[in-house]
């Protein structure tokens, strides 16, 4: 499987995911539901969206796999999958929780990953 095809899978599973986690959160600022939602509303909402996550993730970890014939080690796709989980997080975060701001250790943190993405990729 192509490793794009791979990498696109897992960004649209991310983004189903962050919604899934903090989506919550928005519709809560947005008074959609409140604070007296009952837990078990908002986690069965969640697991609703995470299903669909779940729908794209698989399949991108199977096809992506090298033993399936795709492009990654076990490992290099978890790297891949938290970088894209840590981008699609910050994009969220600006665009719908416009308070939150970046610092320069988040700034740090995200040059580290991508020496990790580096690493990982290294032929040993």
């Amino acid at each position: 499987m192509n490793g794009w095809l791979t990498v696109g899978l897992l960004v649209i599973s991310n983004i189903f995911m962050t919604f899934a986690w903090y989506g919550q959160l928005k519709l809560q600022q947005m008074k959609v539901i409140t604070s007296n939602t009952p837990l078990i509303v908002v986690i069965l909402m969640s697991w609703g969206i995470a299903l669909l996550e779940y729908c794209f993730m698989v399949p991108a970890n199977k096809y992506g796999f090298h033993e399936n014939g795709g492009a990654f080690s076990l490992m290099q796709l978890k790297v891949i999958q938290e970088v894209i989980s840590l981008v699609i997080f910050t994009v969220f975060t600006i665009v719908f929780f416009r308070g939150e701001a970046l610092h320069w250790n988040h700034f740090l943190a995200f040059c580290l990953l991508i020496l990790a993405v580096y690493f990982v990729f290294m032929d040993t």
